[in-house]
Order: structure tokens, then C-alpha cells, then sequence
């Protein structure tokens, strides 16, 4: 018998495609046994609850360095903790933005300082070579409208060469100049979504498809997008999507109800829109869901539709509103599962994380099926003190644990700033192994 440092027991845990009512041990961080028959320090006793692997957010916006009056490394992490989301990837458009060495590690030394989660941080397309040597773990988010045809082509070359992906976020600046001209003068809200067209998505993606083998496409609004996306598959492109909540729940309708508080890059779309992207998911011709967390102050979200800054928070609430969707039948919870733990972690060369095996970090999400709520901004946990899902019902964690720790429980932060630990990209690794063979 061996003795473990801890055990979660009575619970149905999910791996192998299903719940199953095992114990799950815990040694050294990582998962040492699923069943069998041990003695353990600590017991967390899961009766009547699921166990989940923790979520990993392949895109979030932090504001740290820079806008830290919006969110920082530590609001943040503890928003994601609070809604069961393990790892977080963060974005770099930061002040300064993440394109350098001295703007990467200084990054690097606030998130180590102040994260509750563990972290990756993409690098932007600045020194590509030198970011992914220093552990950046994608370039991107790439603003496709911020560089022209040839700068971008170039970008994606340095990506290519450095052994990072390259992450989009694709519309075009031609369609929404040409769009959103006429309407300057007017400021009804749903304007924005007429000034950036489906086709500003699409004619973006048609053209990264074109310059690049290997992509992966950010927040997919729209079901033309999705399809050029799927041609790409099929074609044998390494091409992954991910979709945001907000898309998969708001449509233009909704404007008239949350004005510019609902304004994001891409904007709203059409119910026909939603209705593809939830088959998209479905079927896994959308990767992951990743929540596009992207806080701003309510008082900059009151401004008018076309100087409100663009982007809502999401990153507490992106799981929770998931597991509703799979009780409501609109998923399965093995695809949920793969959404939003075992494909992005498989895209991003995480090894140790989004799945539920020995040998894994023991990185979980515990939730009380029955223990549904309504999502309320006052216990939430952003910077942001506001949320876009504000009274939906949502399937909060009972207990959330990292490595084997418990850094959430009973609504209450456990760990202290700095336990979330950075995953170097593949970029580092490849120096590390061949410094070591040299």
C-alpha cells in the first residue's frame, strides 16, 4: 500500500470518455493511481460530485503590464480559478506589448509574481526568434488588419522558422474602412456589426490560408469563416479555431439589451451565425472554446458604440456556461471536455496538462451537478466588476486544484499570489536540449 499525499474519493471522475466512480490519488503534483487501493495524508471527499480536468484558456488579456486599472495577474488569475480554469495563455498586447526580450521578461516577472494559475505567454510579432527562444508559446494574437500583405507574409515566415504557431485574429481592414464610413455619423450601438461584415472575417482567413500551412484562428464569428476553415482541413492544412462564449450566446439581437457593453473584435452576428458555430463545435471543426477574457471598467464601456473600447470579460464564467450548455443538450461533455482541456493543451504541446491520467498534473475542477446559480458581477472576481451573462445560470466549482493543491474552495481563494507556475513554449525547449546535447 502506498501512501499518497492525497486522495479525492466518492466521486465520478472524468477520463477515458466518461464519469466513472473511482479514487483519484494524488503524489508529488501529479496523478498517481486512479482506483486501487492506497492510503493518503489528506482526503477531499467529492461524494455527489463530478470531477473534471481543469480548463485551459488559450486566450486571455490580462492588462498587465500597463492597464492594471482594468485587471491584473492576480484579479485575473483568481477569476479563472474561481470558474475551474487551470491554465491560462495570455495575450500580448499588454503596455508595452510583448515583442521583445525586455518586454517578455518583465511579463514573465509579474505573472510569476502575482499568478494563481499557471501560465504560457504568447510573444508578438516583433522578435519572433528571440520570443520563442525566451519560452513564448505562440505568436499572437496578429492583428491582420495592422500589417500589410507583405509585412504579415514575413511574420508568418519568422513564426514558422522560430517552430511557433502563428495565432490570428483575422478581419480585414479594406472591408470594415469601406464599411464603416458611412455610418460615422450615427451611434446606434448595432451599427457595429454592419461596420465589421461577415466578410471582413472571411476575406482575412481566405488570405491567411493562402499565405501559411499551419494557423490557428482566433474567436470564429462567423459561418463563412468556419467553412473556409473546414476546406483548409480537409485539405490537410494544420489549421485550429477556437469560439468564444459570447458568440456562441449573444446575437445582434442583443444589442438592444447590453448596448456597447457588448461590443467586441469580431462583433455580434446573426442567429444563423450562432447556430453554425454550435454545430461547428459539435462536430470538433471548432477546436476550443476559449473565453477572449478582455476586461475593461464599466465607465469606459458606457462610451459611445464607436470610441467604447472593444472586448468583455469571460474567463470566470467560460467553463460554468459550458457545463450548462452540456445539460441543456447543446453538447456532449466528452466534446466540452475536449474543447476546453484535452485540444487545447494537444494544440499548444502541453503535455502534462488538460486530461485526467496518470502521470498528469493532478490539475481538476470539482463541481456539484445540482448546485446551479445565477451569475451574479458582485461575486465575481475581474477587475472588471461586470459581467455580459449577468442573471444566466451557470455551473459554478465547488473546488478547484492545481498540481495537486487546492487553490479554490467553498468561494474562497486558497492559494497566494505567485503559486501559478509558467510553461515555457517549445521554442525554450528546443534551446535547453540543444545546449544539452552540446
Amino acid at each position: 500500500m502506498t501512501r499518497m499525499d492525497r486522495v479525492v474519493k466518492n466521486g465520478r471522475v472524468y477520463f477515458d470518455g466518461r464519469l466513472q466512480n473511482v479514487d483519484l490519488w494524488i503524489m508529488d503534483g501529479k496523478i498517481a493511481d486512479l482506483g486501487g487501493t492506497h492510503s493518503a495524508e489528506e482526503t477531499i471527499d467529492a461524494r455527489g460530485k463530478i470531477v473534471l480536468p481543469g480548463a485551459i484558456d488559450i486566450h486571455v488579456h490580462f492588462r498587465d503590464p500597463g492597464y492594471t486599472h482594468k485587471e491584473d495577474w492576480e484579479t485575473g488569475s483568481t477569476s479563472a480559478v474561481a470558474g475551474g480554469v487551470t491554465t491560462v495563455v495570455d495575450q500580448p498586447n499588454t503596455a508595452p506589448p510583448t515583442w521583445d526580450e525586455r518586454s517578455y521578461r518583465t511579463k514573465l516577472e509579474i505573472a510569476e509574481r502575482r499568478s494563481v494559475v499557471d501560465f504560457c505567454l504568447n510573444g508578438g510579432p516583433g522578435q519572433v526568434k528571440k520570443l520563442a527562444a525566451l519560452g513564448a508559446s505562440a505568436i499572437g494574437e496578429i492583428f491582420t488588419y495592422d500589417h500589410e500583405d507583405d509585412e504579415l507574409q514575413k511574420i508568418l515566415n519568422e513564426t514558422a522558422k522560430s517552430g511557433l504557431l502563428p495565432t490570428i485574429h483575422a478581419e480585414d481592414l479594406e472591408v470594415i474602412r469601406e464599411n464603416t464610413e458611412p455610418l460615422r455619423d450615427r451611434r446606434e450601438p448595432e451599427l457595429y456589426s454592419m461596420a465589421r461584415p461577415n466578410r471582413a472575417e472571411a476575406k482575412a482567413i481566405e488570405n491567411i490560408l493562402e499565405m501559411t500551412e499551419r494557423v490557428h484562428i482566433c474567436h470564429l464569428s462567423t459561418s463563412e469563416g468556419l467553412e473556409l476553415v473546414r476546406a483548409a482541413k480537409k485539405k490537410g492544412k494544420k489549421v485550429s479555431c477556437e469560439v468564444a462564449p459570447h458568440h456562441l450566446l449573444f446575437t445582434k439581437r442583443d444589442w438592444r439589451r447590453q448596448g456597447t457593453f457588448l461590443k467586441m473584435n469580431p462583433p455580434l452576428r446573426d442567429f444563423k451565425d450562432k447556430d453554425a458555430l454550435w454545430e461547428g463545435l459539435r462536430k470538433g471543426d471548432i477546436d476550443v472554446v476559449a473565453s477572449d477574457h478582455a476586461p475593461h471598467l464599466p465607465e469606459e464601456k458606457k462610451d459611445d458604440i464607436w470610441d467604447a473600447p472593444p472586448g468583455v470579460p469571460g474567463v470566470e464564467t467560460m467553463l460554468p456556461l459550458m457545463l450548462m450548455a452540456v445539460r441543456s443538450n447543446l453538447l456532449s461533455l466528452d466534446r466540452m471536455v475536449d474543447a476546453l482541456s484535452r485540444r487545447p493543451a494537444k494544440i499548444l504541446g502541453l503535455a502534462s496538462k488538460g486530461r485526467i491520467a496518470v502521470g498528469m498534473d493532478a490539475d481538476l475542477a470539482i463541481f456539484d451537478p445540482r448546485a446551479a446559480s445565477d451569475i451574479r458581477a458582485d461575486r465575481l472576481h475581474s477587475g472588471a466588476e461586470w459581467t455580459p451573462y449577468e442573471g444566466r445560470r451557470a455551473l459554478f466549482p465547488a473546488i478547484t486544484m492545481i498540481r495537486g493543491e487546492v487553490i479554490y474552495a467553498d468561494g474562497e481563494r486558497v492559494a497566494k499570489p505567485g503559486f501559478g507556475r509558467n510553461i515555457p513554449g517549445p521554442g525554450l525547449k528546443r534551446v535547453v536540449r540543444t545546449s544539452l546535447e552540446e
